[in-house]
């Protein structure tokens, strides 16, 4: 009879989960840190990652940067939100243009 009641349980949901708990926690909010992407102009090669990588890094509470020139894309993990003019600064101080979150 278990199965009974656990049958329409999965059906309704859907998902694994049972109750959906796996896709209610938001992806920029996860267990390693706070994802933020944002939108960088005139990075055009490895070297222009690097300075946009190690400015930011450089922030209290960053914990992982990438930089992706072909994209433009920065994706910022840290311990808690970001102060988006210090990330502009940072940006600045690289050498490149911060545009806004992507």
């Amino acid at each position: 009879m278990t199965a009974q009641t656990e049958l329409p349980q999965a059906e309704t949901t859907g998902s694994c989960c049972g109750g959906g708990s796996c896709s209610s926690t938001p992806a920029a909010d996860t267990q390693d840190g706070i994802t933020t992407v944002y939108q960088v102009t005139g990075m055009t090669c490895g070297h222009c990652e690097g300075a946009v990588s190690s400015e930011i890094s450089e922030l209290p509470g960053v914990t992982s940067v990438k930089a992706v020139a072909s994209t433009g894309q920065v994706t910022v993990i840290s311990a808690a939100p970001l102060d988006d003019e210090a990330v502009r600064a940072a940006v600045d101080e690289a050498g490149y243009e911060l545009t806004g979150r992507a």
